[in-house]
C-alpha cells in the first residue's frame, strides 16, 4: 500500500542551497544552526538520489537515519514505586 521510505541526514555547508534538497525527496527538517537536513525518500529511488546528492558541492556528508528500525514499543517490567513515596 505505502512505499517503503528511508531517512537520511544530509550535512551541508550552505543553507540557501540546501533548501533545494526537496527535489530529491521529502525535506522534513532543516537546521540553520547545525547545518543538517532530514530528508525522506522512497527506498527504490534512494540509491540514485544519493549519488546525485554526493555530487552537490555544498553537501559534506550523508548519514542513514535508523529511526525506523528502533523499537518504539516499551514494556514496563519495573514495579511502580510511587506508593512508597506517598504521604
Amino acid at each position: 500500500m505505502f512505499a517503503e521510505r528511508l531517512g537520511y541526514i544530509v550535512w551541508f555547508s550552505d543553507f540557501k542551497a540546501a533548501r533545494g534538497l526537496d527535489k530529491y525527496g521529502s525535506l522534513h527538517y532543516l537546521s540553520r544552526k547545525m547545518n543538517y537536513a532530514v530528508l525522506y525518500m522512497n527506498a527504490d529511488s534512494a540509491e540514485e538520489a544519493l549519488r546525485h546528492l554526493q555530487k552537490l558541492p555544498y553537501v559534506r556528508k550523508i548519514e542513514r537515519s535508523y529511526r525506523g528500525e528502533i523499537k518504539t514499543e516499551y514494556e514496563k517490567n519495573v514495579p511502580d514505586k510511587t506508593r512508597f513515596y506517598s504521604l
